[in-house]
C-alpha cells in the first residue's frame, strides 16, 4: 500500500520515509519544495501544504503519516478536519499522527491544539495511533550546538535537572512499525529516551558521542533566558522552554518502556544520536 508521509523533509519524516523504502513500500513524500526534498529515488514526491488540504492526492493512498504541527495554530483544526475527512473518503485506513507527550501531561503550551487533531484522527474512521514523543534530542543542535562547535562549551540553567531526551530516529522507528504492522491501532505511545539524565550529564554523553570533552558551565535562569534570546528566540519561546527546564529540575521525567515494548530493543543514547551528528557538532574552522 502507498504511505502518504506529511512533513517529509522533516526531523522525523524524512527517516518515516527512509524506513518505508527500506521496508520497500510505496512512499508519497509531501513537501513545500519538491526540488530541494533530496529524498530516495523512487519516492513519489509531491508538492503541497496541510493547510491547503483541497490541494492533495490521496489517490492509492492507505495510509498516512501526519504531523499536527505542520498545521497553523490559530486554525489548526479547520485544516485537520478538511484533512482527515479527504482522506478517509478516499479510503485511507490507517492513521499515524506525531504529536507530544504534552498531551498526555497537559502541560502548556499547544497540548490542546494538537489533542483535538488527535480526536479528529480518532473519528475518521481509519486505524489510529497517537506517537507522542517528549524532549527531541535534536533540539540541542539549536541550544548548544554553537558552543559546543566554537568552544567546547554548553552554558545551561539548571545543571542537576534531568531530561530523558530522545533520538529522532526512535520515533521514526516506532512510527513505521505502527504504519506496517497490525496491533497498534487505538494506541498512543508516549516515547522518551532510554536514559534519565541531568544537563551535565547530557553534555558528558554528547562529549562522549563526539570523542572530545565538553565542559559544562551553569546560569541562571535570568543569564539563560537572556542567552536563548540574543540567540534569536522570542521571549515566549525563551520562557516556554525554561518553563519545562524548571519543571523537569522539581519534578523530573522517567524514562518510558514504550520504545523497548514495541521495538524490542533499547533505544538510541544521547552519545550516540552525538555520533550521529558529529558534523553538526564538529569544531569550527
Amino acid at each position: 500500500m502507498t504511505i502518504l508521509v506529511t512533513g517529509a523533509t522533516g526531523t522525523v519524516g524524512r527517516h518515516v520515509v527512509d524506513r518505508l523504502v527500506e521496508a520497500g513500500r510505496p512512499v508519497r513524500a509531501l513537501t513545500r519544495n519538491p526540488q530541494m526534498a533530496g529524498l530516495p529515488d523512487g519516492v513519489d514526491v509531491v508538492k503541497g501544504d496541510l493547510n491547503r488540504p483541497g490541494d492533495l492526492a490521496f489517490d492509492g493512498v492507505q495510509g498516512v503519516f501526519l504531523i499536527p504541527g505542520i498545521f497553523g495554530p490559530e486554525d489548526a483544526t479547520g485544516p485537520a478536519e478538511a484533512f482527515v475527512n479527504r482522506a478517509a473518503a478516499a479510503g485511507v485506513s490507517r492513521i499515524v499522527s506525531l504529536t507530544s507527550s504534552g498531551i498526555t501531561s497537559r502541560r502548556a503550551g499547544f497540548y490542546a491544539t494538537l489533542r483535538a487533531v488527535e480526536e479528529l484522527v480518532e473519528k475518521s474512521g481509519a486505524a489510529w495511533t497517537h506517537v507522542r514523543p517528549g524532549e527531541f534530542a535534536i533540539n540541542k543542535l539549536d541550544f548548544w550546538a554553537e558552543s559546543i562547535r566554537t568552544e567546547n562549551v554548553v552554558r545551561n540553567a539548571y545543571p542537576d535537572g534531568v531530561g530523558v531526551p530522545i533520538h529522532e530516529a526512535d520515533i521514526a522507528e516506532v512510527a513505521t512499525i505502527a504504519l506496517l504492522e497490525d496491533g497498534h491501532a487505538g494506541r498512543a505511545y508516549d516515547l522518551t529516551g532510554p536514559e534519565a539524565l541531568t544537563h551535565r550529564e547530557q553534555v558528558e554523553a554528547i562529549g562522549t558521542g563526539l570523542g572530545r570533552a565538553i565542559a559544562f558551565e551553569g546560569l541562571t535562569y535570568g543569564q539563560a533566558r537572556h542567552a536563548y534570546i540574543e540567540a534569536g528566540l522570542p521571549a515566549e519561546v525563551a520562557d516556554f522552554i525554561l518553563g519545562y527546564q524548571a519543571e523537569y529540575a522539581e519534578e523530573p521525567p522517567s524514562v518510558s518502556p514504550t520504545f523497548e515494548q514495541v521495538t524490542g530493543r533499547k533505544g538510541r543514547t544521547l552519545a550516540q544520536w552525538a555520533a550521529d551528528h558529529a558534523a553538526e557538532l564538529a569544531p569550527a574552522a
